[in-house]
């Protein structure tokens, strides 16, 4: 007999409630249990002790059969000092509980919740998680493989910018103060290049009788690079006067400390620091009667309208030109700088520099 009882019977989990109520295990109406059995817990747990373990148990989303045994244990250390001598409990939380548990044992009710519980996490709760599972581990692979992508484009851009730094003669420890320091060997390269340039005599020649003979242009072309291929990089006052400087003042330019802060700040003066009698003394001056310019009589003097035709010369306009101000013969400010240095020489040199290196570019005729 007992190994009779101890047999496993093999219920298919969609079909255990159903198997529950039709071998009368549980009432076909254990719903109805379950809604007044719920309302006594929402009651009871609004007055518990202070137990981190109650407050797991009460965190959870559902609190079945097994919680509330659980809730009747630890209420028994609880609340063991209202136990009296029939072994009855004088507390009103116990009472709750155990009769929560009473209600939960009557026709099996508890049966009936947990496997409507087992349902549902089987056939929706398990493949849920087992689909948010998949997900997790997909996008965890993910990330995996974007975190090698990018560590690898991390050494890739480290390489490349200590190779910039390289081709610029820099560290790139503190490129800012790096790049401020190649500046002081520019006017060197500029030189340079304008020693280059004064090589380009043939070539330019070249491009004078390409442009003459292809569009029959008389006057002169590439003026600058002529000019630089003749004079070298000189100050950019030669170019616009022809005449060379006796005094050259280039501007200067203070490099800011690599600590140094500027704050704007708003000077407030001393707005509401003065007296009661500097007010009084500047206070504005009303009079009695302001005189508004406006006359109801009419004016002798104004004979008509002036049309603005008369016969009166008008005003001369005279036009001064961009650094007459300075003395003769001394180059000040961009007139100081050389040709390569001056932002607007500079690109029109690169400019017909770029004209040259286009023509000399092109296939020979034949090969067209």
């Amino acid at each position: 007999q007992q190994n009779i009882q101890n047999l496993p019977i093999d219920i298919q989990t969609s079909k255990l409630l159903d198997w529950l109520v039709d071998r009368r295990h549980c009432n076909l109406k254990w719903q109805n249990a379950v809604k007044n059995i719920r309302e006594k817990i929402n009651a009871a747990i609004q007055d518990m002790p202070e137990n981190e373990e109650i407050k797991q148990l009460l965190s959870g989303s559902y609190i079945h059969y097994f919680h509330c045994l659980r809730i009747v244990e630890i209420l028994k250390g609880t609340e063991s000092s209202s136990k009296n001598i029939f072994g009855r409990y004088s507390s009103q939380r116990m009472k709750d509980w155990q009769d929560i548990v009473s209600l939960y044992e009557t026709d099996n009710v508890y049966l009936a919740e947990l496997a409507s519980l087992l349902i549902r996490n089987v056939t929706y709760e398990g493949p849920a998680l087992r689909r948010q599972l998949a997900k997790v581990q997909q996008l965890q692979q993910e990330l995996s493989r974007r975190e090698v992508e990018c560590q690898s484009s991390a050494a890739s851009m480290r390489e490349r910018y200590y190779a910039a730094c390289k081709q610029y003669g820099i560290t790139g420890d503190n490129v800012t103060r790096e790049i401020q320091a190649l500046v002081k060997d520019l006017p060197v390269v500029l030189e340079g290049v304008g020693k280059d340039a004064m090589k380009l005599e043939k070539q330019i020649q070249l491009y004078s009788a390409f442009t003459e003979f292809v569009c029959g242009w008389s006057e002169g072309v590439l003026p600058l690079l002529t000019f630089v291929q003749k004079r070298g990089n000189t100050t950019f006052y030669e170019w616009r006067t022809g005449k060379t400087p006796t005094v050259v003042e280039k501007p200067v330019v203070e490099e800011a400390p690599a600590d140094a802060i500027t704050e704007d700040t708003i000077d407030w003066g001393d707005f509401g620091k003065s007296s009661g009698s500097q007010d009084t003394a500047s206070a504005i001056k009303v009079e009695d009667e302001i005189d508004w310019g406006i006359s109801l009589e009419p004016d002798a003097s104004i004979t008509g309208i002036d049309w603005g035709d008369s016969e009166a010369p008008p005003d001369k306009i005279e036009i001064v030109d961009a650094g007459t101000d300075c003395p003769e013969g001394v180059a000040k400010g961009e007139d100081a700088l050389t040709m390569l240095e001056n932002p607007q020489s500079r690109s029109q040199f690169i400019d017909e520099l770029t004209e040259v290196k286009t023509l000399f570019s092109l296939p020979p005729c034949g090969h067209i």
